[in-house]
This record gives structure tokens, C-alpha cells and sequence, in this order.
């Protein structure tokens, strides 16, 4: 057995205790998994691994833990993210997705059931693509289209969509703006939008989001609820009669969300709850 370098099982430990003391949240979360994608193995499996980490290994590790102690997320040490059956590649002008948007996902595709199994969909701000790519992969049959205003994050969001085998129109475009060739054919509407008040709400986030996601997919402006004004103000010529909209919020917003739509001439329907039991969805229907 080579000697010098440490067991993939210590390896984890040491860095585990190394971010523990550091106050890094999750630390025996962030060791194993930098460890298991360094590897190519099950997080499981890491405890069951006694060959020492080549020097090569050991070094990049380490460069791993480093930058996690400096509370960069795993996802953008790694530089791409996994999201219900897909891996992910980022960049600076993509959000991390996270579980809470599967709930969005999730909503959407039993709008989508109810419909057939087969409608047009328009996801707007599309960042990485999570939450279009999941909906044409799990629902083929769908006409699947992506806006982002971001030249770059449409750009990965192509890539993830070649990658994982998903058929997805991207278009650049700033809420419905150049758009026009869709009038009156979305039948579901989805977007998770910068909701962040970054004045106000901004300093309660962890490092990890607050340092590290890009600020013009996160942030609002001073008005949180700008993005969904716009919205509701704009997406209607491009809706069918009928059309649903199924939108990610955050905490505590619920509520004026769907007074916005409703003064906007959408009928709220239904709010749907994350995995932590948070409001983090509404459903929304479009009455011409």
C-alpha cells in the first residue's frame, strides 16, 4: 500500500472536521460529495475506501476544501449541478438550481398531464435550463421554448440540453420582449424570476448564495415583487385562453403574488409547498 497520502475514508473525515470548524454548514455533505465526484463513486461508498488518494488527487482535493472553507458552493467548485434527473453544467450567469424549484417542476407537469401530456411551454429566465429541460425530458410530446436575457446562460443552457437529450427553443429575451412570434400559442407559462429585495432582504442570505449566485438572476431591485409585475403585465399576448402560469416565489410572498396576478386578470388556483413545507410555487390560470 502506498504510503504519504491519506484513504479516501480520512481523507473525508479530515476535511470534514476541517470545515466543521470552520462553521462551513453541512460539512460531512461538502467533503464526501467533492470526494465521490473527484473519485467517480457513490457518496456511500467513500467509508468503504481504504487505498490511499494518488498525490494528484490529494492536491486537487485539497484545493476543493479550500475553496468550500471560503464558502464557495459545491455545485460551483465542481462547476455543474444535479436537478432531479439531470446533471448540470453553470457559470457565473446561471443560478444553482435547488430542490425547492422542483416543486415548481413538479406543478408544471401535472398542468402538463391534465392537458394531454402535450402543450407549448414558455420558461422565462431560463438560467441552466433546469426547469425546461426537466419538462421536455419528462414530457417529450411538449413544444418546450426558454428565454434568459443572458447571452452566456443560454449558451449553457444549449449545452445541458444537448447534453441530457432534451429538445428545448432558446431565445434571448427580457420577459416577453421579441417574443411576438408566439402570441396567443403558450399554453403553460413557467419562470422562476429574481425575487430577492436586495436591500432588504439581501444580507439574510447565507454566503454560499449571496456571494456566489449572479446578482441579476437573484435580485429584484428594491421592489421584490417587480419580476412578477412584469409578468403578469406582459406574457398575455402570448398566452392561449385558458393558459396556466406556475411560478417559483419566496418565503412569505405567496399571498401578494396572487393578488398581482389576480388584478392582472390571472385566476389564482393553488399554492404549492416545497420539500421543507415552505409556499414555493403558485398556480395561476390566464382568463381572456
Amino acid at each position: 500500500m502506498r504510503t504519504g497520502a491519506p484513504s479516501a475514508r480520512q481523507a473525508a473525515r479530515d476535511a470534514a472536521g476541517r470545515l466543521e470548524r470552520a462553521g462551513v454548514p453541512e460539512p460531512t455533505a461538502s467533503a464526501e460529495v467533492l470526494l465521490s465526484e473527484l473519485l467517480g463513486v457513490k457518496r456511500g461508498e467513500i467509508a468503504f475506501h481504504d487505498e490511499p488518494l494518488t498525490e494528484e488527487q490529494a492536491e486537487l482535493y485539497d484545493t476543493w476544501i479550500s475553496r468550500r472553507l471560503r464558502r464557495e458552493p459545491v455545485q460551483r467548485i465542481l462547476g455543474y449541478a444535479y436537478f432531479r434527473n439531470l446533471q448540470l453544467e453553470l457559470n457565473g450567469d446561471t443560478l444553482i438550481p435547488r430542490p425547492d424549484t422542483e416543486s415548481v417542476v413538479d406543478l408544471a407537469l401535472e398542468r402538463i398531464d391534465l392537458r394531454g401530456g402535450s402543450c407549448r411551454v414558455l420558461d422565462i429566465g431560463t438560467g441552466s435550463g433546469a426547469i425546461a429541460i426537466s419538462i421536455a425530458q419528462e414530457r417529450p410530446l411538449c413544444d418546450v421554448h426558454a428565454t434568459d436575457v443572458s447571452k452566456t446562460a443560454l449558451e449553457i443552457a444549449r449545452r445541458n440540453a444537448e447534453r441530457n437529450g432534451a429538445t428545448v427553443h432558446l431565445h434571448r429575451a427580457d420577459v416577453a420582449s421579441g417574443l411576438q412570434f408566439l402570441n396567443g400559442t403558450i399554453d403553460l407559462l413557467v419562470s422562476n424570476p429574481p425575487y430577492v429585495d436586495e436591500i432588504s432582504a439581501g444580507w439574510r442570505l447565507a454566503p454560499e448564495v449571496r456571494e456566489w449566485d449572479p446578482p441579476a438572476a437573484l435580485y429584484s431591485g428594491p421592489d421584490e415583487y417587480a419580476f412578477f409585475r412584469r409578468i403578469f403585465a406582459e406574457t398575455p399576448p402570448l398566452l392561449v385562453g385558458g393558459a396556466d402560469a406556475v411560478l417559483e416565489i419566496g418565503d412569505g410572498q405567496a399571498e401578494a403574488v396572487l393578488d398581482l396576478g389576480r388584478r392582472a386578470g390571472f385566476v389564482p388556483l393553488d399554492t404549492r409547498l416545497d420539500l421543507a413545507g415552505t409556499p414555493r410555487a403558485v398556480l395561476l390560470r390566464w382568463e381572456r
